[in-house]
């Protein structure tokens, strides 16, 4: 698997974003506007995707929530490769570049309906 370092211009990205926001408008149902909000990706610096066999396949982004801390956002894997560790490679990688850049912590925010995100924090 290879993980790339890249920012909210990769068209990779983009792509799985828009396949992750599709999931969550079902499962958010008419909670959706609400979590929608907070889910902008125009000035996130800091994005990974990872890619097996030349396929785009999960991504996951930081952007600073405070002066120590980064937050973790879009974090995304296809349904049929969960389980896989893809979601795990993409965390640590995000986490080593909190702290290359600087920053003590990562918090992740996530809905009550993400059971795979709530998993993946603990």
């Amino acid at each position: 698997m290879l993980i790339q370092r890249t920012t909210s211009e990769n068209k990779d990205f983009i792509e799985l974003v828009r396949h992750l926001d599709k999931a969550l408008a079902v499962r958010d149902g008419d909670e959706h506007a609400f979590y929608n909000r907070f889910n902008k990706i125009d000035t996130i610096k800091h994005v990974i995707v990872a890619y097996r066999d030349e396929r785009p396949v999960g991504c996951g982004a930081i952007k600073a929530y405070n002066e120590t801390t980064m937050e973790v956002k879009r974090m995304f894997v296809f349904p049929e490769l969960r389980g896989q560790g893809i979601a795990t490679k993409i965390l640590g990688e995000l986490e080593n570049w909190a702290i290359e850049l600087g920053y003590e912590s990562c918090v992740l925010k996530t809905g009550k309906k993400q059971p795979e995100a709530i998993h993946l924090s603990k």
